[in-house]
């Protein structure tokens, strides 16, 4: 049993680990639908945290939809006083979908071998956490309730992670494509300064949050769909989940590709600054920093109709909604055949899609991190992992179960020979870093900091090396065309 800010809670020994699930940290937000979260009523009577809790209402399929959604989930070796490290995963799916309680971010592994305590969590997404309904007078806050979510399981990891034999005073987030993003938010975001000590940001950046106009035009669209005038904008806070799901399936107003998107927002209240635009945020500088992203990340959005394409069909291909960036695909397919002679039209596909689409946003981040003075430390996974349809690559998401020990897992593409060595290498670096603000350890060779000109970047694979500017051409290719996070 272990006692929380809020209550004693009860959990269960498994495998020598204290596993904690389902403890809850907010109250419920059915009934503060589109509010700031707040902490649930006191209790004196231990709870069960033997499950986990409901996830955040979404489309798809994830199991145990609920708005009542405010819990996480805690592993730990032991409730002594030893203050181990605390890892705070927050979990992907772009602010949309997702929780924190997929089978590969199970922390029983990670607690027990690198004796930290691992925490994930679950929050408000797509429009119970993001849809800005401030402009049109009510629910000012309502465009980053699912921030302040986190912001609000970050204090109970600081009010209670002791009880649970964590330190407070050394908590690390990481988090991966969505969640990395929510963290870099969060670094530009005063109400959580000090609340974190490390970050660490897997395929997910946010160099720039939704501004106030594009936020309100999503949201007056979603009320259309609703048959909601602006000024009825409060009955969206009583209406049925299911419809404002529904409604939420609408084309995007803002973006010329893609489904409606919600996102943090500069509201001047939550948020008063872009997370990574026109710099760094100052209130992070003192923040050790890792930023990190896949080789071939787009293989894991495209199908496996890319491996046939030929010459004349790669230019129709590369559309704005598969570059994200406004430029020729005819002098991008160009550059690529010229530095990789060898590459097939499906290989320049996904190579020139994940540097302009989802490489990018990284590169800017760790450059703008060098220009304040404090670097983070850089790395490109170029391991391959293998999809279900057989292609390999290093695709998004591949480094996920890498960094939680969890490539036996369901749904872990981390397999073969070499998955568990390259699990111990990088799920050592995460632990390192969580510890000290530092990832290197005795499995990896001597890692620098990301500065500049040099670009110092570790590259992940089965023989892992520290390489200055990898990928430089592409870099320096896409570096002519202006950048803007997509969904902002």
């Amino acid at each position: 049993m272990a006692a929380t800010v809020n209550g004693p809670v009860r959990g269960v020994r498994q495998d020598g680990m204290l596993i904690f699930k389902g403890v809850r940290y907010g109250a419920d937000t059915g009934p503060r639908r589109f509010r700031p979260p707040v902490r649930p009523t006191p209790w004196t009577r231990p709870l069960d945290a033997f499950a986990h809790g409901a996830a955040s209402p979404q489309p798809g399929s994830e199991p145990n939809q609920s708005e009542d959604c405010l819990f996480l989930n805690v592993w730990t070796p032991g409730l002594d006083d030893r203050r181990r490290p605390v890892m705070v995963y927050v979990h992907g799916g772009a602010y949309a979908t997702g929780s924190g309680s997929s089978p590969l971010t199970d922390g029983a592994r990670l607690a027990r071998r690198r004796d930290v305590v691992v925490v994930t969590v679950n929050h408000r997404l797509n429009l119970f956490g993001y849809a800005s309904l401030g402009r049109f007078g009510v629910f000012p806050d309502s465009g980053n309730v699912g921030q302040l979510d986190l912001i609000l399981a970050l204090q109970w990891v600081r009010d209670s992670i002791a009880a649970f034999g964590g330190d407070p005073a050394c908590v690390m987030v990481f988090g991966q494509s969505g969640g990395g993003a929510k963290i870099a938010a969060l670094m530009a975001t005063p109400a959580a300064s000090g609340l974190f000590h490390r970050a660490a940001t897997m395929s997910g950046q946010q160099v720039t949050a939704s501004g106030p106009i594009n936020a309100m035009t999503r949201a007056r669209a979603w009320l259309d769909a609703l048959d909601l005038p602006p000024e009825r904008a409060d009955e969206a806070a009583r209406l049925p989940v299911d419809r404002l799901l529904k409604a939420a399936e609408i084309r995007d107003p803002v973006l010329p590709y893609g489904g409606l998107y919600f996102g943090p927002v500069v509201d001047g209240r939550t948020l008063d600054r872009h997370p990574f635009y026109p710099d760094a945020p100052a209130q992070s500088a003192g923040v050790p920093m890792m930023i990190g992203n896949t080789r071939e990340e787009t293989l894991a959005f495209t199908g496996a109709d890319v491996a046939t394409l030929g010459w004349d069909d790669l230019p129709g291909r590369m559309t704005l909604a598969q570059m994200r960036v406004d430029i020729a695909p005819e002098p991008v397919i160009a550059e690529y055949r010229r530095l990789y002679p060898d590459y097939s039209p499906g290989q320049v596909f996904i190579a020139a899609t994940t540097a302009a689409r989802s490489w990018r946003a990284a590169i800017i981040e760790a450059e703008l991190r060098a220009e304040q003075g404090s670097p983070a430390f850089v790395y490109q996974l170029d391991w391959p992992s293998t999809l279900a349809d057989g292609r390999r690559g290093a695709p998004h998401g591949s480094d996920i179960p890498l960094a939680f020990d969890t490539v036996a897992a369901a749904g872990s593409r981390a397999v073969g020979p070499t998955a568990q060595a390259m699990a111990d290498r990088i799920s050592g670096a995460f632990a390192a870093f969580a510890a000290t603000g530092d990832p290197n350890h005795d499995g990896l060779p001597a890692w620098a900091p990301y500065t500049l000109p040099r670009r110092q970047t570790m590259l992940l694979d089965n023989a892992c090396r520290m390489q200055d500017d990898p990928r430089g051409a592409e870099r320096r290719l896409f570096a002519r065309v202006p950048y803007v996070q997509p969904g902002t």
